[in-house]
């Protein structure tokens, strides 16, 4: 009898076996899939924070102060500066997703993206450094410019856009013998592939609250209303004998490029230790915002 009983068993549950490992691999991958698109879709929110003169101040003291010098001499220091703009607006605080592009010397390039809200259309780019000349804690080249553009990332987490805008943070640009030329390369070739609207390069942002449109080229300048924002000159206005200009060697390389500031570019000897005055950055981060958002809106599909 007991033969008699296994073998009735044994067909059973050479059927109910393969269904029941059929029956839990489906039911494992579709929770699977289920929790990649609730990581994904938490991954995907991103929280703006509004511009403050207090939050300014405390990234001004961070970079200057307790980061100060940030270069290939004090390379510690400039990937400490990374990491900031990584925790600053990573995932565990604004919520982009950081994209970190291999520059020269191993100090990355970082990139946070808005996407577009609709149909595809010319993206914006905006560049801004994270390194200081040589002996220098860089107030101006470029703190205030990283700060301002921390900030407008931040401020613009959940705007509906209706073309991309991309943000890229720059490790070589203010540091003579660095590989700056070859970072610019760098950067040309992942603005060609899509022709952009405008490419804004920020820096030197705490002088005054009105904001400085310069370019080798000022009608690369998009056909927008700037007046109660700032002002419009030529790259010779701001350039003051400076051998290297960021927007201008873009504009060179045949990028619509335009320098983003509040005063020309700083001579060689000139000083640049102090942290600047929060409220003023504050005031011209303002104004920076507020014509990304008309440029994105400009001619949109």
């Amino acid at each position: 009898m007991k033969e008699k009983s296994k073998s009735r068993i044994l067909p059973w549950l050479l059927v109910i076996l393969p269904l029941w490992l059929i029956v839990s691999a489906a039911v494992f991958l579709v929770q699977y899939f289920k929790n990649e698109a609730s990581d994904k879709s938490l991954a995907e929110q991103r929280f703006a924070k509004s511009v403050s003169a207090e939050s300014i101040a405390d990234d001004l003291r961070k970079i200057i102060s307790v980061i100060g010098e940030r270069n290939t001499s004090k390379p510690d220091q400039l990937s400490a500066t990374a990491s900031m703009i990584e925790g600053s607006l990573g995932p565990s605080n604004i919520g982009y997703q950081i994209e970190k592009i291999t520059g020269s010397l191993n100090f990355p390039i970082l990139k946070v993206t808005i996407p577009s809200s609709g149909p595809s259309a010319e993206p914006i780019w905006i560049l801004t450094s994270y390194d200081s000349p040589k002996n220098s804690r860089g107030a101006e080249k470029n703190a205030s410019g990283l700060v301002a553009t921390l900030a407008t990332a931040q401020a613009l987490a959940d705007f509906s856009t209706p073309r991309p805008i991309h943000f890229l943070f720059i490790p070589h640009a203010n540091e003579d013998n660095s590989p700056i030329l070859e970072t610019v390369t760098i950067i040309s070739n992942l603005i060609k592939p899509n022709k952009p609207k405008a490419i804004l390069c920020v820096e030197a942002m705490s002088d005054a609250e009105t904001l400085t449109l310069s370019s080798r080229d000022t009608t690369l300048l998009p056909s927008v209303d700037y007046e109660d924002l700032g002002k419009i000159v030529g790259a010779e206005v701001i350039c003051l004998g400076e051998d290297f200009d960021l927007a201008s060697t873009l504009v060179e390389m045949g990028h619509p490029t335009i320098r983003i500031s509040t005063r020309p570019m700083l001579l060689p000897d000139e000083a640049d230790n102090k942290v600047p005055f929060a409220p003023t950055l504050a005031a011209s981060t303002g104004r920076f915002i507020e014509l990304v958002r008309r440029l994105s809106k400009l001619n949109s599909p």
